[in-house]
């Protein structure tokens, strides 16, 4: 007797193949509708509009040599009760080249601590621009080199003495660069004589900033040139959410910041970096 076509077992096998590919798909399919599953994360805000930042610039040393240190313990109060940032870095190497970064966005090509000449925008002239103010205050005795604005014929005249800081705080400018000196910036002088030197200096601007719609930012030109040029830094004052950061910032990230805080054109490298987010409180 002749065998229907729909009951051969070939045909039988062939249909149990599609039907088999087709469940394939079919899940394929599916898998590939669904909604990706992803894990929530918490919004970033962006920089505040703050009144005064101040940006206090230590010498050569390590991260490892200065958290935890019970030689510096105002600089651990300061990271206690503010950001502290556990993945800093310096740009390069020697000092110079790192202080222009912070104040230019670049380091010029400047691989020495000689006197250096510079054409270029800086923070300090953006300032003006943007009818804001900077003032870089010298500890008396801080070398050129660690006074940036003094490279810059169009920003030579915004540095005095550290003794014209104002006893009103509400006078300060925008933004201050504050230099210590070599005895006091842990270059020459102590880790434990530049703690004393920064609460003693500033200390009332550090209580006063927190209420005062202001800022302290501490950080260090470069490590001892015997690590990675990890760095500490630490954010201090109103709107900040105190903890430990691990965000990968540099001096770039932190001209951003201030950049981005007064609504100025981005200088140099500042562009290519992101400013810092996530350690602001919600507004």
């Amino acid at each position: 007797m002749r065998r229907s076509v729909a009951s051969s077992p070939f045909n039988q096998s062939f249909a149990g193949i599609v039907w088999s590919l087709a469940t394939k798909l079919l899940a394929i399919a599916a898998v590939t509708l669904l909604p990706a599953c992803t894990t929530p994360t918490r919004a970033e805000s962006p920089p505040p509009k703050l009144d005064h930042v101040i940006v206090v610039i230590m010498e050569n040393h390590t991260y490892r040599q200065i958290i935890g240190n019970s030689d510096a313990p105002y600089i651990q109060y300061l990271a206690k009760g503010g950001a502290l940032f556990t993945n800093s870095y310096a740009v390069t190497h020697p000092s110079q080249p790192n202080y222009l970064a912070l104040f230019s966005g670049s380091t010029h090509r400047v691989t020495d601590n000689d006197v250096h000449d510079l054409d270029g925008p800086t923070l300090a002239g953006e300032l003006r621009r943007a009818q804001r103010s900077f003032v870089g205050y010298r500890d008396r005795g801080s070398p050129r080199k660690h006074n940036p604005w003094e490279s810059f014929a169009g920003s030579d005249d915004v540095g005095v003495d550290f003794d014209d800081f104002p006893d009103n705080l509400d006078e300060l400018p925008a933004v201050s660069f504050v230099i210590p000196n070599l005895d006091h910036d842990m270059h020459d002088g102590s880790i434990e004589r530049a703690d004393d030197w920064l609460k003693d200096n500033l200390g009332d601007y550090v209580a006063w900033c927190k209420t005062h719609s202001s800022l302290l930012i501490l950080t260090f030109d470069e490590d001892d040139d015997r690590s990675s040029n990890r760095i500490a830094t630490i954010f201090y004052g109103a709107q900040i959410v105190p903890g430990k950061y691990d965000q990968h910032i540099d001096h770039y990230s932190v001209l951003r910041t201030i950049e981005e805080m007064y609504d100025l054109p981005l200088l140099g490298n500042s562009a290519k970096a992101q400013p810092i987010e996530g350690i602001w409180k919600k507004t």
